[in-house]
């Protein structure tokens, strides 16, 4: 048969978190579940310390009102009351005897449990470094899919609920640190709009027993001035100042800001109006490395270039068997166009519920940080442009992962024997993995020498869930976006027949707004054969019209 190389990967949303192999990125939830349980049973230890300390008071409650009705008695005629011989045994004996088991009552702590427990979890806690990932890719996902504060702050993202749970909204203080993030990363952008948001709430009554406007209007004013906003940087220095005259450091930014606006408006005067267009477009969030983001961004908003209707005409859904492959001649497999140039099909009904549910459990115990190849070294590393972690499976260690190999190599018609093992990757809290090609380009000669396989001449694509809002597969060249259903596979070639890479397969994982997703990617290596492998693509059954029924 024909000989390629294959590489297998399989991507999830599923919120994940580990304690192990942290990074300064997002949280990462399917062990974020674990934090969940563990935080329930730290509350149900937390009742249980409370119920002992109730039952505590309680006895000690009945004692005192025990003693409280006696001794009014006893005091009201003493000499009488203590005439009597078993009254003087038993006020001796009380403060003997009763008194001081009493003090040891009073004295016993019952927390002792509750602590021991607390103490045990808190090696599985968050760091310092995971809130601040988890912060960031709260305005990653702010930024993607253009939410103001508000809406965040509310909990009304996508609209799911006309009333919001209390637990899905953020406080003064919640606003405060995100803020505060914003600020230790120099992002001066989100830190306005998070100290806005955090004086809007203190504005409208909410309270806070940490936070105050003083400290948020030093924030928002610096914050402000460092985009060039100094007319508005004034203007907050100000009302800090109402509120607290004796203010050191805003007293010297009000001169400064005063003495900065009167050089600025000089200025001004001399610039003309293209310049000063120019000079407020560069204020606000600040361009980054990725000079697509904006495209990459509207795609996973779904505001991308519309397919023409006569393009649109020839994509069709048809029953697929592979040119008669036994596994399909009585049930083939459905098939559905979803791009024409590159082509992009999708596979309905690929994989079983049984089957992502026990790759789930084989990926979680090995999560860890996902890694990409170096174009110029070929060595896997780390990058800031994929966040997420990830796990290996190999065909051998269990039969479902077998199973599932087996059935990618029957459906598409490629020879997997020396496929990269399947990668179960985890995308946390705003995850994502920007615009980037499967294939090694010829530049990158050594991309895959670490790996062990040829170049990746096609992309499966699995995914084993739903998502109710974001997480879309994006293509930033021809401006495709292709949205997550479970249980259905994405299929493209990297490379042309010639072997050369096909640049319009550039794509990008859409970070997830709500909900979970999960994928699977292949691809072979560049020979002489691949003409003969997409020839044998294109068989089909039945083809019906673009609306597609399954």
């Amino acid at each position: 048969g024909i000989y390629f190389k294959l590489g297998l990967f399989l991507i999830s949303l599923v919120y994940l978190y580990s304690s192990a192999d942290r990074v300064n990125t997002a949280c990462f939830p399917g062990q974020m579940t674990d934090l969940l349980f563990m935080e329930k049973d730290l509350v149900m230890s937390l009742k249980d310390y409370i119920r002992a300390e109730e039952d505590k008071l309680q006895q000690i409650r009945r004692w005192a009102d025990k003693l409280e009705a006696l001794s009014a008695a006893a005091t009201e005629d003493p000499e009488g009351f203590l005439g009597q011989p078993v009254n003087a045994f038993k006020l001796i004996k009380r403060l003997n005897t009763e008194w001081t088991e009493l003090e040891s009552l009073v004295l016993m702590d019952m927390s002792d449990v509750f602590v021991s427990n607390l103490t045990i979890q808190r090696q599985n806690f968050p760091s310092d470094d995971d809130q601040t990932g988890a912060a960031k890719a709260l305005m990653r996902l702010q930024d993607t899919y253009q939410l103001d504060t508000d809406t965040i702050s509310t909990g009304q993202l996508a609209g799911l609920f006309s009333v919001t749970p209390a637990h899905l909204t953020l406080t003064v203080d919640d606003c405060y640190d995100l803020g505060k993030v914003a600020y230790s990363e120099a992002d001066y952008y989100h830190t306005e709009l998070w100290m806005a948001q955090a004086l809007k709430q203190l504005d409208q009554g909410e309270t806070s027993s940490t936070v105050d406007a003083v400290a948020i209007l030093d924030y928002l004013s610096y914050s402000v001035y460092q985009q060039g906003g100094l007319r508005r940087a004034l203007d907050f220095t100000k009302q800090l100042l109402e509120l607290d005259p004796t203010h050191q450091r805003a007293n010297g930014n009000l001169k400064y800001f005063e003495y900065q606006l009167s050089k600025q408006k000089k200025v001004e005067g001399r610039e003309d109006e293209e310049q000063q267009k120019q000079r407020k477009e560069s204020q606000g969030r600040h361009d980054d490395y990725l000079p697509e983001r904006n495209k990459y961004e509207k795609l996973c908003r779904s505001e991308g270039i519309r397919m023409t209707p006569r393009r649109q005409s020839r994509l069709f859904c048809r029953y697929y068997d592979n040119g008669r492959h036994p596994r399909f001649v009585i049930g083939p497999v459905k098939q559905e166009d979803e791009w024409d140039r590159p082509h992009i099909v999708r596979y309905h009904d690929v994989v079983s519920e049984k089957e992502m549910e026990k790759v789930k459990e084989l990926a979680k115990p090995r999560l860890r940080r996902a890694t990409v190849s170096n174009p110029i070294t070929g060595v896997l590393e780390t990058a800031q442009y994929r966040i997420s972690k990830s796990a290996w499976l190999a065909a051998f260690e269990h039969p479902v992962v077998d199973t599932i190999n087996q059935r990618i190599e029957d459906i598409t018609g490629l020879d997997i024997s020396t496929a990269e093992d399947l990668q179960v990757a985890n995308y946390g809290i705003g995850g994502q993995y920007e615009p980037h090609f499967d294939f090694g380009r010829k530049d990158e000669p050594d991309a895959f020498e670490e790996l062990g396989t040829g170049n990746r001449i096609a992309t499966w694509l699995l995914y084993m869930s739903d998502v109710q809002a974001g997480g879309a597969t994006v293509f930033t060249d021809i401006g495709a976006s292709v949205k997550p259903k479970k249980g259905t596979a994405v299929f493209w070639y990297n490379l042309h027949r010639s072997g050369e890479g096909d640049y319009l397969t550039r794509h990008a994982a859409c970070p997830v707004l709500l909900g979970n997703k999960w994928g699977e990617f292949f691809s072979p290596a560049d020979t002489p054969e691949i003409q003969d492998l997409l020839k044998a693509t294109e068989n089909v059954l039945i083809v019906f019209d673009q609306r597609c029924w399954f």
